[in-house]
């Protein structure tokens, strides 16, 4: 097993560890957390939570930007109990939803909602919160950089030293954006980001190595702000991922948005709270409150703003939220049959995030897989427990054997092709760290260069797909078409974020991209590429065949017209009538849906061209031939050969070279 996964040093770096406590390692775990966050070490060989000065292990994932000009800033447990009811829009919490998104993003527009949105600029890229009695303005990734820095602090204090680096944990299903997102963030709150790792995949490891378990195990991963689930199987110190799905726009707040619409409309006022900041934190706040008080006990009574008040019972909660509950459903198929297990074949179902408490999600759990859950490890705890054992092991531990990690690509990663087809280079549930290089070559004759698309999705069309970047390589010499060759090459590191690079092969002409797409992806566009991707599979499959097909005769007619213009005198009046009709028929076709109509006029229109074809590559060899000695054709003719042909044979893949050659 690839064990250097765990082993990687850069020159001059060394294993050993500076002092501390014994038996504790300087390297952290942390779950950076919708709702809360956590952050744990690794102590005589077991991972422990690094508790708090009230003797706490949770930080509430809440910041409060105070706006008396001090530039102060709280967080945790003070700005969630008091700062957020008094000062709403000065405090944000669940800032993991916004991560890596835009302003046009379904979350930046939820109507419910205490915030103030800066406006968004033409092209503004991310999400950034009007704070401070207006006077700042703060993007996600520089709240969620304020809760990073608590916990550094408060590991630091805990373990006396410097800290060696942190392993930080994202959803499994976090895009290219949302990674880079959270890796800054690290970077802005001073840690050295070992990795990034997915929660499901932590929460396994904690798990295995706790319970010293073997087998195929599903991980329901339901937090505040996320769903993630993943298959994995653990056998003898190896966690193999098989497959993962999920929703990075679903969780807890989902139910509580659900609740507080209803409390509100119980109340007589507006499902929006009618734009009140005051009242909307009010309302989530409440729902929060009695969907924990409904987790423990069969009624509570609810005070949203002055006597008013509202009863509700736990049954009335469990109907309001089981619409959102149903959404985790069609991942958790979709998961098992891309790994190709059965529920009934699960050695367990693993249960994470605080969502899990709640009575209605164990049950949906339980019926879904038909097997009682697995919750002895705290659900809150269990991610940031299994970060810090990665951490360990990233930094020379030896507590907990040979421990190796196979993690995959959530999504499909590919270029854009002539057509608009999306050509797939890294497929999703590929065991990251991964790679591939395809070749590919120029479609028109004295292409200079080749701008490069990167695509993400299931779909066969890009259209279909979600850009991540664009890319251009330049400064190709002028060649007929076909013969330049571009090696692309798609890397995916450790923490599944992408790197592109492009190499011209004739000319060593160079360049590359590390993906940073400037927004994440919706819920509906995670939901819609998997869905879509298998409901329309037939209809993607004959639209790429089409497109391709389309493209091939283009090139031919572009050709034969071009021959015929540059040698009119070869031509015999039924050459020119044989490939006129056969011309015009492959345009009917192209023109029409049937790509197998297309295919036999492209064919065609090879065969009427044959003759004339032939009497030109004829003159071309004569020409060739003419005042040269007999020696140097033989070298020439040996040199051909040594390379895969002769000289025809190269001219003609020169002129049916296809998009792309694997």
């Amino acid at each position: 097993m690839p064990e250097a996964l765990f082993q990687i040093l850069e020159p001059g770096e060394t294993r050993q560890k500076a002092a501390c406590a014994p038996g504790t390692t300087r390297a952290i775990g942390i779950d950076l957390g919708t709702t809360n966050s956590l952050v744990a070490t690794v102590k005589d060989g077991r991972p422990v939570a690094l508790l708090g000065a009230e003797g706490d292990a949770i930080v509430p994932s809440v910041v409060h930007y105070a706006s008396d000009g001090s530039n102060a800033v709280v967080v945790g447990a003070e700005a969630r109990d008091r700062l957020a009811a008094v000062a709403p829009r000065d405090t944000i919490t669940s800032a993991k939803r916004f991560m890596g998104r835009g302003p046009s993003d379904a979350e930046a527009r939820r109507k419910l909602t205490p915030y103030e949105f800066m406006p968004a600029a033409p092209g503004e890229p991310v999400v950034r919160f009007r704070v401070a009695g207006g006077a700042r303005a703060v993007t996600p990734v520089e709240i969620s950089a304020e809760i990073l820095r608590v916990l550094k602090e408060r590991a630091e204090h805990e373990l006396g030293a410097p800290l060696f680096g942190a392993v930080i944990t994202v959803p499994a299903y976090f895009d290219d954006g949302q990674r880079q997102a959270t890796r800054d963030a690290g970077r802005i709150a001073g840690l050295e980001v070992l990795r990034l790792l997915n929660e499901p995949t932590a929460a396994a490891l904690a798990y295995g190595l706790d319970k010293a378990a073997e087998g195929t195990f599903a991980v329901f991963d339901l937090g505040g702000g996320t769903f993630d689930v993943s298959i994995l199987k653990l056998e003898r110190g190896v966690f193999e991922v098989k497959a993962t799905g999920g929703d990075s726009a679903l969780g807890g707040d989902d139910f509580d948005r659900a609740i507080a619409a209803h409390l509100l409309a119980a109340l007589g006022l507006p499902a929006d709270a009618g734009g009140e900041a005051g009242l909307a934190r009010r309302a989530l706040d409440a729902a929060r409150a009695a969907k924990h008080a409904l987790s423990e006990g069969d009624e509570t009574v609810v005070r949203l703003d002055g006597d008013a008040q509202v009863r509700l019972t736990r049954a009335e909660m469990e109907a309001l939220v089981k619409p959102v509950l149903d959404r985790c459903a069609g991942p958790v198929r979709r998961a098992l049959r891309d790994a190709g297990v059965a529920a009934g074949d699960l050695s367990g179902v693993i249960l994470v995030g605080g969502a899990t408490r709640m009575p209605l999600v164990r049950r949906f759990v339980r019926d879904l897989f038909g097997r009682e859950p697995l919750a002895d490890i705290d659900p809150d705890q269990v991610v940031a427990l299994g970060a810090a054992v990665q951490a360990d092991l990233l930094t020379g531990g030896t507590g907990h054997g040979d421990v190796v990690l196979l993690d995959v690509v959530p999504l499909s990663l590919g270029l854009e092709m002539m057509g608009g087809v999306a050509e797939k280079l890294i497929h999703r549930n590929s065991t990251i760290p991964c790679g591939a290089t395809q070749t590919f070559t120029t479609y028109a004759d004295n292409q200079t260069g080749f701008d490069l698309h990167v695509v993400q999705g299931e779909r066969e069309l890009v259209a279909d797909c979600r850009s991540l970047a664009r890319f251009k390589l330049t400064g190709v010499p002028p060649m007929p078409a076909g013969l330049a060759r571009l090696e692309v090459t798609f890397t995916v590191d450790a923490d599944g974020i992408l790197r592109v690079s492009a190499r011209e092969e004739t000319t060593g002409i160079a360049a590359a991209v590390d993906v940073k797409p400037t927004y994440g992806l919706t819920d509906e566009e995670v939901e819609r590429m998997l869905l879509d991707s298998f409901a329309h599979a037939d209809a993607d499959v004959r639209a790429r065949q089409l497109a391709e097909q389309r493209i091939e005769a283009e090139r031919i007619l572009a050709a034969a017209r071009a021959a015929m213009a540059a040698s009119p005198e070869l031509l015999t009046a039924d050459d020119r009538a044989r490939i006129d009709a056969a011309a015009a028929a492959l345009e009917r076709a192209k023109a029409g849906d049937d790509h197998g109509a297309i295919r036999a006029g492209v064919e065609a229109l090879d065969a009427a061209s044959k003759e004339f074809a032939a009497r030109r590559m004829n003159r071309a060899l004569e020409e060739g031939l003419r005042g040269r000695a007999v020696g140097a054709v033989e070298a020439e003719v040996e040199k051909s050969a040594a390379a895969g042909g002769d000289l025809q044979g190269r001219l003609e893949r020169a002129g049916h070279a296809g998009h792309s050659h694997r």
